[in-house]
């Protein structure tokens, strides 16, 4: 029997979890297959791009950031895909961080300084992206949008 982490139902889909190594290039050992899945499952091109961007994103975060790109320590990407939802959730062994202090790079005098875009690009790629209260994983969803006619 599959263990539910939460209470709602989750439609039937493709799921998968993983640990990967704390080293650059290891999110492709799970992008690879959730893109094959997202258009298995109907995902337009554009929501695939967008859904690999905010994964590819979070997991590199928690490679980099989170594990410092310590070889003992591994990130963990649960992935559920189904035609109506995507739920991908990363979690790093690291200390965390409060996405609160991560700075607005939309402000005119942050323009040029790349550190805080990846936040911003998950949240206006995902419906919706939330951190635990350490601050060391994110789930990130989106929903299907309903098919314009």
């Amino acid at each position: 029997m599959e263990h539910q982490s939460h209470s709602d139902q989750i439609p039937s889909g493709w799921s998968r979890e993983i640990d990967l190594p704390s080293e650059r290039g290891a999110s492709r050992l799970v992008t690879e297959d959730l893109l094959e899945q997202l258009g298995n499952h109907g995902w337009s091109p554009s929501d695939i791009f967008s859904i690999h961007l905010a994964a590819e994103e979070a997991i590199v975060n928690g490679i980099v950031h989170g594990n410092q790109l310590d070889p003992a320590k591994k990130v963990h990407v649960s992935c559920l895909v189904s035609p109506e939802l995507v739920r991908i959730e990363v979690t790093d062994e690291g200390a965390g961080f409060d996405p609160a202090t991560v700075p607005d790079c939309t402000l005119e005098e942050r323009l040029d300084v790349p550190s805080g875009r990846g936040v911003m690009l998950m949240r206006s790629f995902m419906t919706r992206i939330e951190y635990n209260a350490k601050g060391n994983s994110v789930v990130l969803e989106k929903k299907r949008a309903p098919a314009e006619d």
